[in-house]
């Protein structure tokens, strides 16, 4: 990304390859209008009004490649602030890749990944936070991943980040020019009120910073497996969850041999459903390794649903192999005992007495399905909500507010145990820095290149 010149003129499909009714062709660069009315020379784009629309014939000298649609956005008012063109083509990568080439003919060069984005960040769009949320829009895949997105490249996260940041500013001048008057002894900065904001600076990170969890949840979805072991009916209940026979249901053990992965989406969250080979003393070679790969899921897992069967499985049964499923703290396993139709409900609490929490459903019926979905919903948001104001889902976001909040923390200590002002405010210039490596307020060319260098062509 180094050496980028904004000013000049950049083309690039924006919508996806491949056969379709439509390409919208994208151009940004103060030379962009006077390029697209060359391509189509019935237009008079320079004279027209900002924000419309207009049908006109790509030429190509006196040949006409397509007729299209032009939509006009005079600078400043466009996503990248500058002038931009958008042409609305025919579908056909033939026609697609004509106009390309003539665009770039005409003097506009192919823009790199994530360039327009780079380029509204860099003229002031918006900040960088809000910027990677236009990545994390393209890339949402349910309700609550757009719900994040949209609140984060709205402003949301980076209005809460802004306010702090400029009242440790505010005090951080203060400290600053006490070091100027160091000989003097004087104080402008009020201790018990730096104290006091640093507390509460303190208090709104680790907030935020323990948002990181839920914020991946409803990002990438929750991680579920369901283990147990083979005839316990866990290709039933994965059939019964999503409400479509995706796994092939028998009487046969060891029927699963590999795993199946679906996505459930309850509430607008996203759960990756994994069914996997049942665990036991594998009979062959391919049902060893389909074991071997239960219990890597089961590793990778957020959420596992145990599954027993409720007429064959004792407590001691369930208590045994629920121990063999790992120790992770990543992993919260949820009993669920199935073929419960088939008893009473004296029976089952006889028998289970000695266990837990266990959630009691028939597969096949689809008895307690329902309560069951509700039940992971209310594990994966751990008493959270999906209407959280602000919510973390970026890791170097959550990586630049540790480093702050270790830097504010030594301020705090250091005011606290009267040490030298010129260590605090080392320690408070660190804070801000992090805090703007955020919003983009402090930046290296490698930082952005990392971090537009993801998008796609286009955007």
């Amino acid at each position: 990304m180094k050496n980028i010149i904004l000013d000049d003129t950049i083309v690039a499909l924006s919508t996806p390859s491949g056969v379709g009714a439509i390409g919208v062709i994208r151009l940004s660069g103060s030379q962009a209008i006077d390029i697209s009315e060359t391509l189509f020379p019935s237009l008079k784009l320079n004279a027209a009004a900002s924000h419309t629309l207009h049908f006109g014939l790509a030429m190509d000298g006196k040949e006409v490649v397509d007729e299209a649609v032009v939509g006009l956005f005079k600078a400043p008012k466009s996503y990248t602030t500058q002038n931009v063109v958008e042409i609305s083509c025919h579908g056909s990568q033939f026609i697609i890749q004509r106009i390309l080439q003539l665009l770039i003919k005409l003097g506009a060069r192919p823009a790199k990944p994530g360039e327009f984005t780079m380029r509204a960040f860099l003229n002031g769009r918006f900040d960088l936070s809000q910027a990677e949320a236009v990545s994390d829009l393209i890339a949402s895949e349910s309700e609550a991943a757009h719900h994040i997105a949209m609140n984060q490249m709205r402003g949301g996260f980076s209005g809460e980040l802004k306010n702090l940041r400029q009242k440790l500013m505010d005090f951080a001048s203060l400290v600053e020019l006490e070091l100027d008057f160091s000989e003097e002894d004087v104080e402008f900065a009020n201790r018990p009120q730096l104290i006091s904001l640093l507390t509460e600076m303190q208090d709104k990170i680790t907030k935020l910073s323990e948002s990181f969890r839920l914020g991946n949840v409803l990002k990438n979805g929750v991680a579920t497996v369901i283990a147990g072991r083979p005839n316990a009916g866990k290709s039933t209940l994965l059939n019964n969850l999503l409400n479509e026979e995706r796994a092939i249901v028998s009487d046969i053990p060891g029927t699963t041999r590999d795993t199946i992965e679906e996505v459930l989406s309850i509430k607008g969250v996203a759960f990756r459903l994994t069914d996997t080979a049942g665990i036991r003393h594998a009979a062959d070679i391919i049902e060893r390794e389909g074991v071997e790969r239960t219990m890597q899921k089961i590793k990778q897992a957020s959420i596992v649903l145990y599954l027993f069967d409720a007429m064959e499985m004792s407590a001691a049964d369930v208590l045994s192999d629920v121990k063999k499923l790992g120790n992770s703290d990543n992993i919260g396993v949820i009993l669920v005992a199935n073929k419960t139709d088939l008893l009473t409900e004296a029976q089952i609490e006889a028998k289970f007495k000695e266990i837990g929490t266990i959630h009691f459903i028939s597969a096949k019926s689809g008895k307690g399905i329902d309560e069951l979905k509700e039940h992971l919903y209310n594990a994966a948001l751990q008493g959270a909500t999906m209407k959280e104001s602000v919510v973390l889902t970026n890791s170097r976001h959550y990586e630049a507010l540790q480093l702050t909040l270790q830097n504010i923390t030594n301020a705090k200590n250091g005011i606290e145990t009267k040490l030298s002002g010129e260590l605090v405010a080392s320690d408070i210039r660190s804070a801000l820095s992090h805090l703007g490596e955020i919003t983009g307020e402090v930046t290296t060319d490698d930082l952005l290149g990392n971090i537009f260098g993801r998008f796609c062509i286009g955007k």
